[in-house]
């Protein structure tokens, strides 16, 4: 059978500035103040606080069950002091980016589902590093929770490639990676495109070079493996995905997890309920709905009729 044809795209080309939506002001406001340590709460709160919509949402975040503060909190000033300038710079890069991408209307493709993988991915990421002992989770809860934010704006550049690439996927047997069609069509896949975003919206480097490893697990002992926010990335990326019927890659992701896991760590089941919990509390804040399959029923499918 021969190759369909796939038109030669020039990522750099297609996501250029003309062609990106615009970041909001206040994002990038933000960005440029976490090059300066010296800003605190008081100097984040001043962009915030010219957005009143913003400001409302960066509140709700704030008072939501996800932080449980007793008291309620009414100011963006003292929520950036309770819970971390990080906290809130990266809740207000995610609202920007959720507002600028639209829907591309190409094939089989659902962005809401997109945003649902995404929180999932972002949410095991964090759990992921803590488990391991890390600190600071924050920017690689962001890097998982952006890492996919390239697909649809490929899809409404390149509707017809990706109409095709879109019903491959739903018609594979087990559901194949998206990324594995992207280089059989073009020789690049979703996560070099995520780079590029980023480094288009001006993200700190850090977090693109994040992004765009989360597809790098595939050799063993890869720096993606050998990194834990790396293997966190990447290990986020073989959750199934909000339509899949089946775990695919989750013989994959058993063995890595295995491999990482401290001696007191939880089960895998354990952590997946943990996720599933979470994603509960957090998705009203996000404006994303629960997923009608949670990812513990996904698991104890499997267990119960393992392939």
């Amino acid at each position: 059978m021969s190759k369909p044809a796939f038109p030669k795209v020039d990522l750099a080309s297609i996501l250029n500035t003309k062609h990106l939506p615009a970041m909001s002001q206040t994002a990038i406001r933000l960005m440029e103040l976490s090059n300066d340590p010296d800003n605190g709460p008081a100097e984040y709160a001043v962009p915030i606080e010219l957005d009143p919509g913003l400001t409302v949402q960066v509140l709700n975040f704030v008072n939501s069950s996800w932080f449980g503060f007793r008291d309620k909190i009414s100011n963006v000033k003292r929520a950036a002091s309770l819970v971390g300038i990080r906290t809130i710079k990266n809740f207000v890069l995610w609202n920007a980016v959720f507002n600028v991408i639209s829907n591309p209307h190409c094939g089989e493709f659902c962005l809401m589902g997109l945003w649902q993988d995404s929180l999932r991915r972002a949410l095991f990421a964090r759990s992921f590093t803590r488990m391991l002992g890390l600190a600071e989770t924050d920017e690689v809860f962001t890097a998982a929770l952006l890492q996919d934010m390239a697909v649809p704006l490929l899809a409404k550049e390149l509707p017809d490639a990706y109409s095709k690439l879109f019903d491959a996927r739903i018609k594979s047997s087990y559901r194949i990676r998206l990324s594995e069609l992207e280089v059989y069509a073009f020789g690049w896949h979703h996560a070099s495109a995520a780079k590029i975003v980023a480094q288009q919206w001006n993200l700190p480097e850090s977090l693109a070079q994040l992004i765009e490893v989360h597809l790098n697990l595939d050799e063993p002992g890869s720096s993606a493996q050998q990194d834990p926010k790396n293997s966190a990335m990447g290990m986020s990326a073989l959750l199934p995905a909000i339509d899949d019927a089946a775990w695919g890659e989750f013989e994959k992701f058993e063995s890595l997890y295995d491999q990482t896991r401290p001696l007191d760590g939880p089960t895998i089941e354990q952590l997946l309920g943990q996720i599933d919990k979470e994603f509960t509390e957090m998705a009203p804040v996000l404006r994303i709905p629960n997923p009608h399959r949670s990812l513990v029923r996904h698991y104890q499918d499997l267990v119960a009729s393992p392939v």
